[in-house]
């Protein structure tokens, strides 16, 4: 009887291994806008797509803080998001690790990046800064939530975040819309891409989603 509690159930590497296949740690990501004058268009269609069709959409109106910080070594800086939402102010603030996207087959349809998501306090920001963090740009972001199975849909407006400006007096960033199509799975879960692909392919023309080279986009003048 003693031999078998001393058996041990499994090792600490399995374990570890199991809660990889279980936690969702990976976002398969799709991209792409639609202008001012077609977002409401664009809304229809996904009120018709998606799973929340009697309730319709999900508002969020939140102000997202973006830093980084560079460890002894490091080519690449360690990216941080801290999100709070401004329109229930009650809410545990977000804080979003995102790393950097899988430079793996390009007939991949979808952009995968390890990302790892917790709540925290309103005090993150001033704990990210001890440690050393840097915030590189802020912003405020405006719109709605669709749901499809797994997938995640966002039709948001991004609004320059100014210290001391009014939030009803913000200066949009542009005259268009960000939608993002997502999913947040457990890693192996490639599947998923096809379906996005699929669900991206019933909003066209309306607006074309697709993997965004955000490296390229930052050596645009």
């Amino acid at each position: 009887m003693i031999e078998n509690v001393s058996q041990p159930v499994s090792t600490a590497t399995e374990s570890l291994n199991a809660a990889r296949n279980i936690i969702p740690n990976q976002e398969y990501l799709l991209q792409g806008s639609v202008m001012d004058s077609a977002v409401e268009v664009l809304l229809h269609r996904l009120r018709g797509l998606c799973d929340n069709v009697d309730s319709g959409p999900e508002p969020f109106y939140d102000h997202e803080m973006c830093f980084s910080i560079r460890g002894a070594g490091s080519m690449q800086p360690l990216l941080l998001r801290v999100r709070r939402a401004l329109d229930y102010q009650d809410m545990p603030w977000q804080l979003r690790y995102i790393g950097q996207p899988e430079i793996g087959d390009k007939s991949r349809p979808t952009i995968v990046r390890n990302s790892i998501d917790i709540g925290t306090s309103a005090t993150v920001v001033e704990f990210l800064t001890e440690l050393g963090c840097r915030m590189d740009f802020e912003y405020i972001v405006r719109g709605y939530m669709f749901r499809k199975g797994r997938m995640k849909i966002t039709v948001s407006k991004i609004f320059k975040s100014g210290q001391g400006k009014p939030l009803d007096n913000m200066e949009a960033l542009s005259q268009s819309y960000l939608v993002e199509l997502s999913v947040l799975a457990p890693s192996g879960q490639d599947a998923i891409a096809e379906d996005m692909r699929s669900f991206a392919e019933q909003l066209r023309p309306l607006v074309q989603l697709e993997k965004v080279d955000c490296k390229r986009l930052q050596h645009v003048p």
